[in-house]
Protein backbone atom coordinates (compact mmCIF):
# COMPACT_ATOMS: atom_id res chain seq x y z
CA UNK A 1 0.00 0.00 0.00
CA UNK A 2 1.40 3.41 -0.95
CA UNK A 3 1.84 5.71 2.04
CA UNK A 4 0.21 9.14 1.95
CA UNK A 5 2.66 11.94 2.49
CA UNK A 6 2.00 14.26 5.44
CA UNK A 7 0.52 17.63 4.53
CA UNK A 8 3.57 19.41 5.91
CA UNK A 9 5.71 17.95 3.13
CA UNK A 10 3.76 19.97 0.56
CA UNK A 11 3.44 17.04 -1.85
CA UNK A 12 0.48 15.65 -3.77
CA UNK A 13 -0.86 12.12 -3.52
CA UNK A 14 -1.63 10.19 -6.70
CA UNK A 15 -4.52 7.80 -7.21
CA UNK A 16 -4.00 4.92 -9.57
CA UNK A 17 -6.44 3.79 -12.19
CA UNK A 18 -6.82 2.72 -15.79
CA UNK A 19 -8.91 3.59 -18.78
CA UNK A 20 -9.46 1.87 -22.06
CA UNK A 21 -6.42 3.58 -23.54
CA UNK A 22 -3.95 2.81 -20.76
CA UNK A 23 -2.83 4.11 -17.41
CA UNK A 24 -3.81 7.49 -16.04
CA UNK A 25 -2.88 9.40 -12.92
CA UNK A 26 -4.81 12.17 -11.24
CA UNK A 27 -3.40 14.39 -8.50
CA UNK A 28 -5.32 15.48 -5.43
CA UNK A 29 -4.44 17.99 -2.73
CA UNK A 30 -3.35 16.54 0.58
CA UNK A 31 -5.80 17.15 3.43
CA UNK A 32 -4.48 18.84 6.57
CA UNK A 33 -5.12 15.63 8.49
CA UNK A 34 -3.21 13.46 6.03
CA UNK A 35 -6.07 12.08 3.96
CA UNK A 36 -6.95 12.78 0.35
CA UNK A 37 -8.90 15.94 -0.42
CA UNK A 38 -10.82 15.24 -3.59
CA UNK A 39 -12.37 18.66 -3.67
CA UNK A 40 -9.61 19.92 -5.96
CA UNK A 41 -8.83 17.54 -8.81
CA UNK A 42 -6.24 17.79 -11.50
CA UNK A 43 -7.84 16.19 -14.54
CA UNK A 44 -5.91 17.72 -17.42
CA UNK A 45 -5.08 15.13 -20.03
CA UNK A 46 -7.45 12.46 -18.75
CA UNK A 47 -9.53 10.65 -21.38
CA UNK A 48 -13.10 11.93 -21.58
CA UNK A 49 -14.54 9.38 -24.02
CA UNK A 50 -14.59 6.37 -21.67
CA UNK A 51 -18.04 4.85 -21.22
CA UNK A 52 -19.20 2.12 -18.89
CA UNK A 53 -21.78 -0.59 -18.44
CA UNK A 54 -23.88 -0.52 -15.26
CA UNK A 55 -25.65 -3.49 -13.74
CA UNK A 56 -28.24 -3.22 -10.98
CA UNK A 57 -28.04 -6.43 -8.95
CA UNK A 58 -31.13 -7.14 -6.85
CA UNK A 59 -30.34 -9.21 -3.76
CA UNK A 60 -33.25 -8.75 -1.32
CA UNK A 61 -36.76 -7.42 -0.89
CA UNK A 62 -39.18 -6.22 1.78
CA UNK A 63 -42.91 -6.87 1.51
CA UNK A 64 -45.66 -5.95 2.21
CA UNK A 65 -45.46 -2.20 2.69
CA UNK A 66 -47.93 0.62 3.25
CA UNK A 67 -47.95 4.13 1.71
CA UNK A 68 -46.81 5.54 5.09
CA UNK A 69 -43.65 3.46 4.78
CA UNK A 70 -42.78 4.89 1.36
CA UNK A 71 -43.81 8.55 1.61
CA UNK A 72 -43.43 11.14 4.34
CA UNK A 73 -46.79 12.61 3.26
CA UNK A 74 -48.61 9.80 1.44
CA UNK A 75 -51.66 10.25 -0.74
CA UNK A 76 -54.60 9.59 1.62
CA UNK A 77 -56.47 7.84 -1.19
CA UNK A 78 -53.77 5.19 -1.67
CA UNK A 79 -54.14 1.99 0.33
CA UNK A 80 -51.39 -0.15 -1.22
CA UNK A 81 -47.69 0.47 -1.76
CA UNK A 82 -44.79 -0.88 -3.74
CA UNK A 83 -42.42 -3.45 -2.30
CA UNK A 84 -38.92 -2.30 -1.43
CA UNK A 85 -36.13 -3.94 -3.41
CA UNK A 86 -32.45 -3.86 -2.46
CA UNK A 87 -29.64 -3.40 -4.97
CA UNK A 88 -25.93 -3.03 -5.38
CA UNK A 89 -24.51 -1.67 -8.64
CA UNK A 90 -21.59 -2.94 -10.69
CA UNK A 91 -19.86 -0.48 -13.04
CA UNK A 92 -17.70 -2.06 -15.74
CA UNK A 93 -15.46 -0.44 -18.31
CA UNK A 94 -11.90 0.50 -19.15
CA UNK A 95 -10.66 -2.82 -17.85
CA UNK A 96 -11.95 -2.30 -14.32
CA UNK A 97 -14.90 -3.11 -12.08
CA UNK A 98 -16.24 -0.58 -9.59
CA UNK A 99 -18.82 -1.63 -7.02
CA UNK A 100 -21.36 0.81 -5.64
CA UNK A 101 -22.52 -0.26 -2.17
CA UNK A 102 -22.10 -3.66 -0.56
CA UNK A 103 -25.57 -4.66 0.65
CA UNK A 104 -26.23 -6.72 3.77
CA UNK A 105 -25.76 -10.34 4.82
CA UNK A 106 -27.99 -13.10 6.19
CA UNK A 107 -27.55 -12.07 9.81
CA UNK A 108 -28.74 -8.53 9.06
CA UNK A 109 -31.64 -9.88 7.02
CA UNK A 110 -32.85 -11.98 9.94
CA UNK A 111 -32.38 -9.15 12.42
CA UNK A 112 -34.47 -6.75 10.32
CA UNK A 113 -36.94 -9.25 8.80
CA UNK A 114 -35.82 -8.79 5.22
CA UNK A 115 -35.98 -11.46 2.52
CA UNK A 116 -32.41 -12.04 1.34
CA UNK A 117 -32.34 -13.95 -1.94
CA UNK A 118 -28.54 -13.94 -2.31
CA UNK A 119 -25.63 -12.24 -0.63
CA UNK A 120 -24.73 -9.49 -3.12
CA UNK A 121 -21.04 -10.34 -2.86
CA UNK A 122 -21.80 -13.85 -4.09
CA UNK A 123 -24.04 -12.46 -6.85
CA UNK A 124 -21.00 -10.79 -8.41
CA UNK A 125 -19.75 -14.22 -9.46
CA UNK A 126 -22.39 -14.25 -12.22
CA UNK A 127 -20.33 -11.50 -13.88
CA UNK A 128 -17.05 -13.28 -13.37
CA UNK A 129 -16.13 -10.90 -10.56
CA UNK A 130 -14.66 -12.08 -7.27
CA UNK A 131 -14.66 -9.91 -4.17
CA UNK A 132 -10.86 -10.20 -4.06
CA UNK A 133 -10.58 -8.54 -7.47
CA UNK A 134 -12.58 -5.41 -6.59
CA UNK A 135 -10.25 -2.43 -6.13
CA UNK A 136 -12.77 0.40 -5.68
CA UNK A 137 -16.00 0.35 -3.66
CA UNK A 138 -18.21 3.43 -3.47
CA UNK A 139 -20.24 3.51 -0.27
CA UNK A 140 -23.08 5.94 -0.94
CA UNK A 141 -23.85 6.07 2.80
CA UNK A 142 -23.39 3.90 5.86
CA UNK A 143 -26.91 2.55 6.39
CA UNK A 144 -26.98 -1.20 7.02
CA UNK A 145 -28.35 -2.08 3.56
CA UNK A 146 -25.59 -0.20 1.75
CA UNK A 147 -22.55 -0.84 3.92
CA UNK A 148 -22.66 -4.46 5.06
CA UNK A 149 -20.19 -7.13 3.94
CA UNK A 150 -17.29 -4.68 4.34
CA UNK A 151 -15.08 -7.57 5.45
CA UNK A 152 -15.55 -9.37 2.11
CA UNK A 153 -13.37 -7.05 0.01
CA UNK A 154 -9.76 -7.51 1.18
CA UNK A 155 -8.15 -5.52 -1.64
CA UNK A 156 -10.64 -2.70 -2.05
CA UNK A 157 -10.37 0.99 -1.35
CA UNK A 158 -13.62 2.42 0.01
CA UNK A 159 -14.87 5.83 -1.16
CA UNK A 160 -16.95 7.73 1.40
CA UNK A 161 -17.96 11.30 2.09
CA UNK A 162 -16.31 12.98 5.09
CA UNK A 163 -19.73 14.07 6.31
CA UNK A 164 -21.08 10.52 6.36
CA UNK A 165 -18.34 9.26 8.65
CA UNK A 166 -18.78 12.29 10.90
CA UNK A 167 -22.54 11.74 10.98
CA UNK A 168 -22.37 7.99 11.64
CA UNK A 169 -19.91 8.39 14.51
CA UNK A 170 -21.08 11.71 15.96
CA UNK A 171 -23.70 13.05 18.33
CA UNK A 172 -26.65 12.32 16.03
CA UNK A 173 -26.16 8.63 16.80
CA UNK A 174 -27.28 9.35 20.36
CA UNK A 175 -30.84 9.48 18.96
CA UNK A 176 -32.51 6.15 18.28
CA UNK A 177 -34.56 7.33 15.32
CA UNK A 178 -31.48 8.58 13.46
CA UNK A 179 -29.37 5.61 14.58
CA UNK A 180 -31.84 2.93 13.53
CA UNK A 181 -30.77 2.55 9.85
CA UNK A 182 -27.14 2.09 10.88
CA UNK A 183 -25.39 -1.03 12.14
CA UNK A 184 -22.74 -0.37 14.77
CA UNK A 185 -20.81 -3.39 13.45
CA UNK A 186 -20.70 -1.97 9.92
CA UNK A 187 -19.72 1.50 11.09
CA UNK A 188 -17.03 0.09 13.37
CA UNK A 189 -15.62 -1.96 10.52
CA UNK A 190 -15.43 1.14 8.34
CA UNK A 191 -13.52 2.87 11.14
CA UNK A 192 -11.11 -0.06 11.12
CA UNK A 193 -10.66 0.40 7.37
CA UNK A 194 -9.83 4.06 8.03
CA UNK A 195 -7.14 3.00 10.46
CA UNK A 196 -5.84 0.55 7.85
CA UNK A 197 -5.57 3.43 5.33
CA UNK A 198 -8.14 1.85 3.02
CA UNK A 199 -10.66 4.70 2.88
CA UNK A 200 -10.58 7.67 0.52
CA UNK A 201 -12.66 10.52 1.89
CA UNK A 202 -14.42 12.90 -0.46
CA UNK A 203 -15.68 16.40 0.26
CA UNK A 204 -18.53 17.24 -2.09
CA UNK A 205 -17.43 16.05 -5.51
CA UNK A 206 -14.83 13.46 -6.42
CA UNK A 207 -13.68 11.26 -9.28
CA UNK A 208 -13.15 7.51 -9.15
CA UNK A 209 -12.19 7.11 -12.79
CA UNK A 210 -12.66 9.14 -15.97
CA UNK A 211 -16.44 9.38 -16.37
CA UNK A 212 -17.28 8.08 -12.87
CA UNK A 213 -17.85 10.90 -10.40
CA UNK A 214 -19.27 11.30 -6.90
CA UNK A 215 -21.56 14.09 -5.73
CA UNK A 216 -22.67 14.82 -2.16
CA UNK A 217 -26.39 15.49 -1.73
CA UNK A 218 -27.21 14.56 1.88
CA UNK A 219 -30.87 14.46 2.87
CA UNK A 220 -31.63 10.81 3.61
CA UNK A 221 -28.31 10.59 5.46
CA UNK A 222 -26.08 13.60 6.07
CA UNK A 223 -23.23 12.31 3.95
CA UNK A 224 -25.21 10.58 1.19
CA UNK A 225 -23.47 10.71 -2.19
CA UNK A 226 -24.78 9.85 -5.65
CA UNK A 227 -22.76 8.48 -8.57
CA UNK A 228 -22.70 9.82 -12.12
CA UNK A 229 -21.51 7.34 -14.75
CA UNK A 230 -20.76 7.99 -18.42
CA UNK A 231 -22.55 5.43 -20.61
CA UNK A 232 -23.23 5.07 -24.31
CA UNK A 233 -26.74 6.47 -23.76
CA UNK A 234 -25.47 9.48 -21.81
CA UNK A 235 -24.71 10.10 -18.13
CA UNK A 236 -26.62 7.81 -15.78
CA UNK A 237 -27.03 8.85 -12.15
CA UNK A 238 -27.21 6.15 -9.51
CA UNK A 239 -29.30 8.09 -7.03
CA UNK A 240 -29.08 5.47 -4.27
CA UNK A 241 -31.31 6.69 -1.44
CA UNK A 242 -31.57 10.25 -2.70
CA UNK A 243 -34.76 8.74 -4.14
CA UNK A 244 -35.92 5.31 -3.03
CA UNK A 245 -38.65 5.22 -5.67
CA UNK A 246 -39.33 6.99 -8.94
CA UNK A 247 -42.48 8.29 -7.23
CA UNK A 248 -40.45 10.02 -4.49
CA UNK A 249 -38.66 11.94 -7.21
CA UNK A 250 -41.52 12.60 -9.61
CA UNK A 251 -44.10 13.53 -6.96
CA UNK A 252 -41.52 15.49 -4.97
CA UNK A 253 -42.63 13.42 -1.99
CA UNK A 254 -39.81 12.42 0.42
CA UNK A 255 -39.16 8.95 1.73
CA UNK A 256 -39.90 8.99 5.49
CA UNK A 257 -36.41 7.97 6.66
CA UNK A 258 -34.71 11.34 6.34
CA UNK A 259 -32.14 13.45 8.16
CA UNK A 260 -32.77 16.75 6.33
CA UNK A 261 -35.87 17.15 4.16
CA UNK A 262 -34.59 20.32 2.47
CA UNK A 263 -31.34 18.65 1.44
CA UNK A 264 -33.28 15.63 0.17
CA UNK A 265 -35.43 17.81 -2.08
CA UNK A 266 -32.43 19.77 -3.35
CA UNK A 267 -30.75 16.42 -4.03
CA UNK A 268 -33.48 15.50 -6.51
CA UNK A 269 -32.68 18.61 -8.54
CA UNK A 270 -28.98 17.78 -8.40
CA UNK A 271 -29.57 14.23 -9.63
CA UNK A 272 -31.74 15.45 -12.50
CA UNK A 273 -29.21 18.09 -13.49
CA UNK A 274 -26.33 15.63 -13.49
CA UNK A 275 -28.30 13.08 -15.53
CA UNK A 276 -29.63 15.60 -18.05
CA UNK A 277 -32.67 13.43 -18.79
CA UNK A 278 -35.46 11.96 -16.60
CA UNK A 279 -34.80 8.44 -17.84
CA UNK A 280 -31.19 8.49 -16.66
CA UNK A 281 -31.87 8.88 -12.92
CA UNK A 282 -31.97 5.48 -11.20
CA UNK A 283 -33.70 5.26 -7.79
CA UNK A 284 -32.19 3.09 -5.09
CA UNK A 285 -35.00 0.67 -4.19
CA UNK A 286 -37.73 0.69 -6.82
CA UNK A 287 -38.92 -2.69 -8.22
CA UNK A 288 -39.89 -0.79 -11.37
CA UNK A 289 -36.21 -0.75 -12.31
CA UNK A 290 -36.44 -4.50 -12.83
CA UNK A 291 -39.52 -4.12 -15.02
CA UNK A 292 -38.26 -1.48 -17.44
CA UNK A 293 -34.58 -2.38 -17.87
CA UNK A 294 -33.31 -5.41 -19.81
CA UNK A 295 -32.29 -8.43 -17.81
CA UNK A 296 -28.51 -8.72 -17.90
CA UNK A 297 -27.91 -12.28 -16.76
CA UNK A 298 -29.62 -15.64 -16.47
CA UNK A 299 -27.41 -16.40 -13.46
CA UNK A 300 -28.23 -13.33 -11.36
CA UNK A 301 -31.18 -11.02 -10.76
CA UNK A 302 -29.44 -8.20 -12.62
CA UNK A 303 -30.48 -5.46 -15.03
CA UNK A 304 -28.56 -3.39 -17.58
CA UNK A 305 -28.88 0.31 -16.78
CA UNK A 306 -26.60 1.41 -19.60
CA UNK A 307 -29.29 0.32 -22.05
CA UNK A 308 -32.49 2.28 -22.71
CA UNK A 309 -35.54 1.49 -20.54
CA UNK A 310 -38.72 0.11 -22.08
CA UNK A 311 -40.70 3.16 -20.95
CA UNK A 312 -39.89 6.83 -20.64
CA UNK A 313 -40.67 9.32 -17.90
CA UNK A 314 -40.58 12.29 -20.24
CA UNK A 315 -43.88 14.18 -20.01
Amino acid sequence: MRAIAPASMGRRADRRGSSGSGEWRAGFDICPYGGVNTGKKRSKGLPVSQTYEIFAIRYATMSPRTPQMNFLTPDPHETTASDLDYFVWLIRGGGRDILVDTGFNEAAAKERSRKLTVNPVDALKAFGVSADSIRDVVVTHLHYDHAGNLDRFPNARFHLQDREMSYATGRCMCHGMLRHPFSVEDVTLMVRHVYSERVTFHQGEGEIAPGVTLHHVGGHSDGLQIVRVATARGPVVLASDAAHYYANLHRRSPFPIVYNVGDMMEGWATAERLAGHPDRVIPGHDPLVCEIYPRASDKADAFALHLAPSRSFVK
